[in-house]
């Protein structure tokens, strides 16, 4: 680290808990954030002003007028570019000096599986059940730390799946799959917009301190705001041993699945 960056996270290193060491592990690594919208721009903002060097943002969609209510990322002037362009112009505008690759693509399949075996912590910034399941599979392939955030209406929640360790869950242990689950979405249900930002906020908050080792992750636990009255819930839960996407039988009937198609 140079003078200037000393200077820039200095509020960081004066933390005890913090330091150089913890800025040091910030700048060299990875971030992926999919989804740019609501919960995308708050933990992308933080994530780049606190200095994460490498900032990966995939998003198919692109800016419009109802946007702004909430995505605070976004600008007038980029309405109608691609989300994940747009965001990138919002980051360089607080952090020249880290590298931000734009995916302007809803990731599925390989190509989803690619950047998440890149990334030291993936962010999960979507708003569809099976965007976050396809997610959660790349990162219980890889065993990459996932960061999983929600907010619709005035209800908000939180938790991590830290899936470099053996004894932690994966979303399908704490959501399983349903494929009649009802599809919320803002468009159609609305969202307070502070909502979206204490969540996002939270996110970024979570991912860095999984990326340097401060604290204690959510992983286990599901926090969720009732933001009407600001009030929150903590429940734990914990890996289901009969996963259909992280149990060890699982696993190994993937493989074979592998094997035999390779």
């Amino acid at each position: 680290m140079n003078d200037k960056d000393l200077l820039r996270y200095s509020r960081h290193i004066l933390l005890n808990e913090f330091g150089v060491e913890a800025q040091r592990l910030l700048a060299g690594s990875r971030a992926l954030v999919i989804g740019a919208g609501g919960l995308g721009s708050a933990a992308l903002l933080y994530l780049a002003s606190a200095g994460v060097a490498h900032i990966s943002i995939a998003d198919g969609d692109v800016v419009d007028l109802t946007n702004l209510q909430r995505q605070i990322i976004h600008r007038e002037q980029t309405i109608g570019l691609n989300k994940a362009a747009s965001a990138a112009q919002g980051i360089g505008a607080i952090n020249s000096s880290i590298i931000v690759e734009v995916i302007a693509e809803r990731l599925a399949g390989n190509a989803l599986a690619v950047q998440v075996a890149k990334a030291d912590v993936v962010l999960d910034c979507s708003d569809n059940f099976s965007t976050r399941h396809a997610i959660n599979q790349a990162c219980v392939r890889y065993c990459k730390p996932l960061v999983s955030g929600a907010a619709i209406r005035f209800d908000g929640q939180i938790t991590s799946f830290d899936l470099r360790t053996e004894s932690s869950p994966c979303y399908h242990c704490l959501f399983p799959d349903q494929f009649d689950a009802e599809q919320e979405r803002c468009a159609v249900m609305g969202v307070f917009a502070p909502l979206v930002g204490i969540i996002g906020a939270m996110q970024a908050a979570e991912a860095i301190r999984m990326l340097t080792g401060i604290g204690e992750s959510l992983t286990g636990r599901l926090l969720m705001l009732d933001a009407r009255t600001m009030t929150w819930q903590s429940v734990k839960f914990k890996r289901d041993a009969e996963c259909a996407a992280c149990s060890p039988a699982y696993a190994a009937s993937n493989r074979e699945h592998e094997y035999a198609t390779t």
